[in-house]
């Protein structure tokens, strides 16, 4: 088991986005067509909003009989638990069993404002483990 690389050494960069007004059903489509369980979001200037999880659509779809033309931003958590590209995967491990989430968002910090770079979740964490 190897999580003392970094996570810029460990993951291609490259996210999934949308934007806070997108409407939940192309979100939804959007992370069947990618095979991802969340889209990082953003604002318009491409900067760290919040995130918009499988079950986040779960639970919209239970709240409201036109869930699919609600925005992204009614239903998505802008409480993102972010690390930067020099993290290692063992520190990235401690904050998914810490907190008790599922993945979180790379970023890199510029001007004051968050970049999202990349997604790490507790699978590429196993993939990592394992090869």
């Amino acid at each position: 088991m190897s999580l003392d690389q970094t996570v810029l050494e460990a993951k291609r960069i490259g996210v999934f986005t949308c934007t806070t007004l997108c409407p939940l059903a192309e979100a939804a489509r959007r992370m069947v067509e990618e095979d991802v369980s969340a889209l990082v979001v953003v604002d318009n200037e491409g900067c760290l909003a919040g995130i918009i999880t499988r079950t986040d659509l779960l639970r919209a779809s239970q709240s409201s009989p036109d869930w699919q033309c609600e925005p992204v931003q009614t239903y998505m958590s802008s409480d993102v638990v972010v690390v930067t590209e020099d993290t290692c995967l063992a520190e990235v491990a401690k904050l998914l069993l810490e907190k008790q989430i599922h993945r979180v968002v790379v970023i890199r910090e510029q001007d004051g404002k968050q970049h999202p770079l990349s997604v790490v979740s507790a699978a590429d964490l196993l993939y990592h483990m394992v090869n």
